[in-house]
């Protein structure tokens, strides 16, 4: 798991899916959004309570996760 503090997990939240801090929302919706090639203002615009500077941390966080 990435050590972050935008990326939330407990089982108490939808099972221990990774969501954004704060929030319901799955990472992974995030994910497939920009998979998809649909923009972060329209992820955004569909999860009002995730911040740009959520998303954008959170990628930095997974980025890093991956060069390592």
């Amino acid at each position: 798991m990435v050590n972050s503090h935008v990326i939330h997990r407990s089982p108490e939240i939808l099972g221990g899916t990774p969501v954004f801090e704060g929030t319901r929302v799955p990472v992974q919706a995030l994910i497939d959004y920009l998979e998809e090639g649909r923009p972060l203002d329209e992820f955004l615009g569909d999860f009002p309570t995730v911040t740009r500077e959520q998303t954008t941390e959170a990628l930095e966080d997974l980025k890093k996760a991956l060069l390592e």
